[in-house]
């Protein structure tokens, strides 16, 4: 049978899926599968994009490790493509890589006064707290008042990690420096901002649901964003999840408040104008009072609200980053391709390239899409085998043997077994199911120990 040693960059979902789908495909060739990741652990966003309270999104973490753990892919972890391995080295060793690197950045929003102090990505804000190792171990919490702009799952996890009790956290695997800093804040009410109407939102009913469940937490709503145009009623009477979504306001609108220490805030049409600041700083948050244009869309009025603020997050989607050698599309943020054969500047094929997952797509859809998009990208690379390189060193010691030469501390799977159970150990130690290790040292001494 013909060998096929295939590198994938990046071992979150969709490098995970990948290579699950290529060693259950039909046995056309041998498969020889690596994976690299720059962090020391798999799982990519499953681990360092999902809020800590969401315990069952982080249950497809049972599925990724099956697939690992089935011990025929190998993991290297603490290996940065681009600088620690390069698209050359990949050409020695391999017949083709599938890069699976995802969307990490923040895409921007542009308005007025969006760089001033105070203002933050989302994307920053959850990968702080989910205790990713390439961020500051601290947080600026010091604001009262913080506004939240988007209509997406992110943007109602960055509100409610900003307006929960810190020690409501301590069932989950927050780290010790997170709950910390959000144990100090002073914050009394979140404003999350969305453009167009409630019948319109992109988050679930299930973070929606986790929103109204928080102690000591009022949901603040107002009758005006309600009074629904035809489309919207049209929304919530023929989709299931607008409906549930309205079912869920309704009773929020029906609630007593005013009890609670802290308030979540939900506005809607409010179309994001300017950040108002003072000496450089975030002072307040000024938007445009949109209404509906009777298509699901909506229009400015030309009326102008404001709210006082001392810090603002934007939570507009993810945005993925270029890699060293591989054509990219500045606008989209994603590496262009076709059905996931990626394709240079004249749309031309790049031979032995493919991309899955965000940074094939863009941000969005869930793992049932990241499941589907490898399985295309698999078709192609399976039929693709004329495109494919020709190693000149493909055995599998080979890689090891470069890792090492360069002097890059990798991990392996055993590596990550070692450190999951460090972390399971933490926990135990104070009562908890996890403490999650943040810094990047302590997770490749605590992989590699001996």
């Amino acid at each position: 049978m013909t060998k096929l040693r295939l590198a994938i960059v990046g071992a979150g979902p969709a490098g995970i899926y990948a290579a699950d789908i290529l060693l259950k495909a039909e046995k056309k060739f041998d498969v020889s599968i690596d994976l690299f990741e720059q962090l020391p652990a798999p799982y990519g966003l499953v681990r360092y994009g999902v809020a800590p309270d969401h315990p069952r999104i982080k249950g497809i973490i049972t599925a990724l490790r099956e697939v690992l753990d089935a011990g025929t892919v190998r993991l290297f972890g603490n290996v940065l493509y681009g600088r620690d391995i390069t698209l050359d080295d990949l050409k020695k060793h391999y017949n083709a890589v599938i890069f699976s690197t995802g969307a990490i950045s923040d895409a921007p929003l542009d308005i007025p006064g969006i760089d001033l102090e105070g203002s933050y990505g989302a994307a920053e804000f959850v990968s702080w707290f989910d205790g990713h190792p390439d961020v500051p171990r601290t947080w600026p919490l010091e604001a009262k008042e913080i506004a939240v702009i988007g209509n997406g799952n992110v943007a109602l996890d960055v509100a409610r990690m900003l307006a929960k009790h810190a020690e409501d956290l301590l069932v989950t695997e927050i780290p010790d420096n997170v709950h910390a800093g959000l144990a100090a804040s002073p914050v009394t009410d979140v404003h999350v901002f969305g453009r167009r109407g409630p019948a319109q939102v992109k988050f679930t009913p299930l973070e929606l649901r986790e929103l109204g469940e928080l102690r000591d937490v009022d949901m603040i709503v107002h009758e005006e964003d309600f009074e629904y145009d035809e489309a919207s009623k049209t929304a919530i009477a023929t989709n299931k999840q607008v409906m549930v979504i309205d079912r869920v306001l309704t009773q929020w609108r029906g609630r007593e408040t005013g009890a609670a220490s802290r308030r979540l805030h939900l506005h809607w049409y409010a179309k994001p104008h300017e950040v108002l600041g003072e000496d450089g700083k975030v002072t307040g948050f000024r938007w445009e009072r949109t209404a509906p244009d009777g298509e699901g869309g909506v229009t400015g009025t030309g009326e102008f609200r404001e709210v006082p603020i001392q810090a603002i997050y934007r939570a507009v989607g993810y945005f993925g980053s270029p890699l060293d050698g591989i054509p990219f599309d500045e606008k989209r943020g994603v590496i262009p391709n076709r059905e996931g054969q990626v394709l240079d500047d004249n749309d031309q094929p790049v031979h032995g390239v493919y991309a899955t997952g965000w940074i094939k797509r863009g941000p969005v859809g869930l793992i049932g899409h990241t499941k589907s998009d490898a399985k295309e990208t698999i078709e192609h690379l399976v039929n693709g085998q004329a495109d494919w390189w020709s190693p000149a060193s493909p055995s599998e010691e080979s890689i090891v043997a470069l890792l090492e030469e360069r002097g890059i501390e990798f991990t392996n799977l055993d590596g990550w077994h070692n450190l999951d159970q460090h972390e399971l150990a933490l926990g135990e130690a104070v009562g908890r199911t996890r403490i999650k290790v943040v810094p990047r040292d302590e997770m490749v001494a605590a992989s590699n120990k001996k």
